[in-house]
């Protein structure tokens, strides 16, 4: 059954074995898919799929094969159609409602949104109820309410606990931010290894113990070699606070996967928006906790491998104005400490888990100048892995 589909995945890079295959084919003979189509997609995707990684690839692939098969979305374009008008004036802020809302679990709103969606017969905008915009509902867009299940337009608040209707991996290998697992692959590609000096052979020698017991005619000679041990060095400078807050689950995952890799040294320091005359031990950003940015700069060797996390979003005069005065031949903008670090650690990257700002020149203006003095890459699956290259062979 759907033999040409199999044949399609392989033949696209999907590694599908026959045993996951006939996994299929049995959970189909017991009704898994709910003899429903989506139920089908999802059960194919679940059995078939090994990485999210490949979860667009299978997408494309699944609608291609199953072209003609009509499709049932989460949301109708009729709903979405109601939720698209531009000319609606913003509703009135709720307190009472507010409260409301917040203390809904997110299972509290999926189920309302359920059966919004089997009662919803005609638009309703700027209220409490209905799956509509501008309004103090947990449905919709472009509402009030301090969270809830956004439906069509575009993110305004970042409120939202889910996007209804959305892909969850679209294009996970380009515009996807990653998770603890993809951290700690991606990091895996930072490794420079070196033979531990006056130390034992006490590591198993794979590809000499081959060779040899070959040799020998088959007889086993087992052959040990020095342990071998990371030697990169890696400088961690990370954005908190601000518009950083909207990452935090993602940086904590980037510092939880950075910390449990084996480099030879890793150091890391917070900043707010830009660096300056002080780094700091804490994402708190308080200077009882905090070291001069010129110790760092003196004390750190440069084969550092130097990662910076942030949005490069501030004000202009934050960065390349005399907004912080340095004094004693210190810098006195936060784009020359910038600079002056890019000189001290050639080996440099700057990660970005945001897209460039498009609402006005006045806040793409920081993301240009960073982006100008550091290599930016995304805070995606590819993103890293292009990062990583870079910093080993710049």
């Amino acid at each position: 059954m759907f033999s040409h589909f199999l044949y399609l995945l392989r033949s696209n890079g999907l590694k599908v074995s026959l045993t996951e295959w006939m996994t299929l084919m049995e959970a189909l003979n017991q009704g898994l898919h709910g003899s429903e189509f989506t139920g089908f997609y999802h059960l194919c995707r679940a059995l078939l799929v090994k990485t999210e990684a490949d979860f667009d690839r299978f997408d494309q692939l699944f609608l291609l094969y199953f072209k003609d098969v009509p499709f049932e979305e989460e949301v109708s374009q009729e709903l979405l159609d109601w939720l698209s008008s531009r000319d609606i004036p913003e509703g009135l802020f709720d307190e009472e409602q507010e409260l409301l809302n917040q203390s809904l679990s997110d299972e509290e709103i999926e189920k309302m949104f359920r059966e919004r969606l089997n009662e919803q017969t005609s638009p309703h905008n700027r209220g409490r109820y209905w799956i509509g915009t501008r309004g103090m509902s947990v449905f919709g867009n472009n509402g009030l309410s301090p969270r809830g299940i956004r439906v069509g337009g575009s993110s305004k608040y970042r409120t939202a606990i889910r996007v209804a209707g959305e892909r969850r991996f679209r294009d996970f290998r380009e515009d996807t931010t990653l998770d603890l697992r993809q951290f700690q692959v991606a990091l895996r590609r930072l490794r420079q290894y070196t033979g531990i000096l006056n130390s034992a052979e006490t590591e198993f020698d794979v590809d000499n113990t081959i060779e040899d017991t070959a040799q020998h005619a088959g007889m086993l000679t087992v052959r040990y070699r020095k342990p071998r041990k990371n030697a990169v060095k890696v400088l961690l400078f990370i954005d908190s606070g601000g518009s950083m807050d909207y990452y935090s689950q993602l940086t904590s995952a980037l510092f939880q996967s950075v910390s449990k890799t084996n480099f030879h040294d890793l150091k890391v320091y917070y900043f707010h928006n830009c660096i300056y005359s002080r780094l700091y031990t804490t994402p708190i950003i308080d200077p009882k906790h905090s070291v001069p940015t010129d110790w760092v700069l003196t004390n750190l060797s440069s084969d550092y491998k130097v990662i910076y996390i942030g949005d490069a979003q501030m004000a202009p005069h934050e960065l390349v104005g005399n907004y912080y005065m340095g004094g004693n031949g210190k810098p006195s903008s936060g784009v020359e400490w910038l600079k002056l670090l890019r000189e001290r650690f050639r080996y440099s990257i700057w990660l970005n888990p945001s897209d460039r700002p498009e609402w006005g020149e006045y806040w793409s203006h920081s993301y240009d100048v960073i982006e100008s003095i550091f290599p930016m890459f995304p805070l995606t699956v590819d993103g890293m892995e292009e990062g990583m290259k870079k910093l080993l062979r710049a």
